[in-house]
């Protein structure tokens, strides 16, 4: 063969790599099928050695092969790396303030996954110091998501020049692609129009990489549910969740139910009057009709009041058993606040109980005004510490209610970072617990109690 031969051999060998790398990973994953054969390769991107922007996979065709006879397995650990940046929808950050530190967390947390699945087909050169450097990070950012170690990098303080030597023993492939703009994407041939398709099956790279038109994804939407659909069959096949517990762990973050916790406080809205023309109620057909006919009396009088939902009574308990921090306790009860006092959610005038309990009350304050309220605030230490004991908020507000201390409580929002002993029997008001959770635990409360699990962030 000669050397002009070999030449144009190369990038049908790349294909070849990336496919055999594809194909091992279905036989070892069959639970990724979903998301392994999704890529359109495209061996012409120029200075791109090994990159995905969630549609396209972009490789240099000698930089494959040469991993390649490096070391048979880096491939196919670098394809699974690619593909679990587009399970975890790393490429589609909206807005960043560090995308070194951001490239470094996506690294990191993929890498973490895929060190932790153990099989062989994906064991290279590095693993020893990757699983010291994964115990590290673990101790100092929590569970080793992209998010988290992105906060941390972040608070760290670190430089772009320290964090890009910290991404040394994680790096597989070049994050350019995700930071294109929409102009940027169309002169290298990346936009989403982009059509290659000669019609025999190629995708028009030199690589003659063979892709079905009908599988392609490219959009957030669409990893969405490759990674959904991912996590439906973990939790249903036990077999496989076996060997990806870490990769469950990353999934269940990335795609559990999003809060809007003030949505979810208007729940405890209950009826009530105020002064308030009900257009909602008023006929303006009889109403001009009268005007009309009587000159200046109308049929139809306006209607001067209107039921809204609105709360008075409400009760809001801190649990000071754990490690509820006092300023997380402070931004929690000011946005509770500021939600009850709008005016389409309280009244004006209000009758709220602030209680602090640990296995006891440790204190109960009521709060009338706005003013009574930011003095709370402003001198409000916790008190407590002790163990865990959900029942004497309720026996402390029923005795409220027995002293006609309520005229309709509808609500208790009890606030708390952990479990605890919960009354035996239903109180006669709407009750939800509010957990404070950031290892994503899933905490049992009674039938019927709600339950909220948020982030800090999400107070």
């Amino acid at each position: 063969m000669t050397e002009e031969e070999k030449i144009k051999r190369i990038p049908k060998l790349a294909c070849d790599v990336l496919n055999y790398a594809r194909n091992t990973l279905l036989v070892n994953m069959r639970f990724l099928d979903s998301a392994l054969s999704r890529f359109e390769l495209k061996d012409d991107v120029p200075f791109m050695t090994f990159a995905t922007n969630g549609k396209y996979l972009c490789y240099e065709p000698m930089y494959v092969l040469r991993q390649f006879k490096s070391d048979r397995t880096v491939m196919n650990r670098h394809y699974l790396h690619a593909v679990m940046h587009c399970v975890f929808r790393h490429m589609f950050i909206n807005t960043l303030i560090n995308s070194t530190a951001w490239d470094l967390a996506c690294d990191i947390a993929v890498e973490a996954v895929i060190s932790g699945l153990g099989l062989n087909s994906l064991k290279t050169d590095g693993e020893a110091e990757r699983q010291k450097l994964y115990a590290e990070y673990e101790k100092k950012a929590g569970k080793l998501t992209a998010e988290r170690l992105y906060r941390y990098f972040i608070d760290s303080g670190l430089s772009d020049e320290e964090l890009q030597k910290m991404r040394i023993p994680f790096y597989a492939d070049d994050h350019i692609l995700w930071y294109l703009t929409g102009d940027e994407k169309a002169e290298m041939g990346l936009d989403d129009d982009d059509d290659d398709d000669d019609g025999d099956g190629n995708d028009g790279s030199n690589g003659e990489a063979e892709v079905e038109a009908d599988i392609v994804y490219c959009s957030e939407e669409d990893w969405k549910n490759i990674s959904e659909h991912i996590q439906t069959d973990l939790e249903t096949f036990h077999g496989q969740g076996d060997i990806a517990g870490n990769f469950m762990q990353n999934l269940r973050e990335l795609n559990r139910e999003k809060y809007d916790y003030t949505s979810f406080l208007k729940k405890f809205a209950v009826q009530g009057e105020v002064m308030k023309i009900n257009q909602d109620e008023f006929d303006y057909v009889f109403y001009t009709y009268g005007l009309q006919l009587y000159e200046k009396m109308p049929l139809i009088e306006p209607l001067e009041y209107k039921d809204v939902k609105r709360i008075k009574d409400f009760v809001i308990a801190i649990d000071t058993s754990g490690s509820v921090v006092g300023e997380l306790v402070q931004t929690f009860l000011q946005k509770t606040f500021n939600v009850l006092k709008s005016t389409e959610s309280f009244f004006s005038k209000i009758n709220l109980y602030i209680i602090q309990c640990d296995a006891q009350i440790q204190e109960a304050a009521k709060i009338t005004s706005q003013k009574e309220f930011d003095e709370y605030l402003s001198k409000m230490t916790l008190k407590g510490f002790g163990g865990t004991d959900f029942r004497p908020v309720f026996g402390y507000v029923n005795w409220l209610m027995e002293k006609k201390e309520f005229t309709n409580l509808k609500g208790l929002i009890y606030f708390t970072d952990g479990c605890g002993t919960f009354p035996e029997k239903k109180p006669a008001y709407d009750t939800a617990f509010v957990f404070i959770d950031d290892e994503y635990n899933n905490y049992d409360v009674p039938p019927w109690a709600i339950k909220l699990i948020l982030q800090k962030d999400e107070i």
